[in-house]
């Protein structure tokens, strides 16, 4: 399937529940709607979407707006499909580890780094920083501190590159 009849299948389960941006083939979907669209990404026969390939999260750069995109891949069909999630600072978005095993370190990490929340994730924790590390280091306006337990925090990485 291609992307146009992809999201065309998605329209006739959830319809209204979701947009599809042609231009950049990409479907946004709130997190009230996750869950259901998720489910049916992974079991209906058509798509049958059974590998995450990745979470990615990302700053809107707007100080307030983060997002998730998700890509998946069907082993069996042979078909791509990507979903963005964006929320404000503060809310959650749904979990998908009990249909995704790989979502597990995926949504920590997004967790860690950006700061974005998942509920019902079974073990929601740091994953790549110290549980006290203050921050979350790929947020845009992120400021590196100058100590962490009073060793400083190199400013220059070249000679680790």
């Amino acid at each position: 399937m291609n992307i146009n009849e992809i999201a065309e299948s998605i329209e006739k389960k959830a319809s209204g529940k979701f947009v599809f941006d042609k231009e950049k083939s990409i479907i946004f979907v709130d997190p009230d709607n996750w869950i259901l669209l998720a489910t049916f990404l992974k079991n209906d026969s058509k798509l049958k979407f059974d590998y995450l390939m990745c979470i990615s999260s990302y700053d809107k750069e707007d100080g307030k707006t983060y997002g998730v995109a998700y890509n998946f891949f069907s082993t069996s069909n042979k078909h791509y499909l990507e979903v963005r999630i964006e929320i404000e600072d503060g809310a959650s978005i749904p979990s998908v580890v009990n249909l995704w095993k790989a979502a597990d370190w995926h949504e920590r990490e997004a967790f860690d780094m950006m700061g974005i929340s998942f509920d019902g994730h079974p073990d929601l924790k740091r994953i790549l920083l110290a549980d006290d590390w203050d921050g979350h280091p790929l947020r845009k306006q992120y400021k590196e501190p100058d100590y962490y337990h009073g060793m400083p925090v190199p400013k220059e990485k070249s000679y680790w590159e």
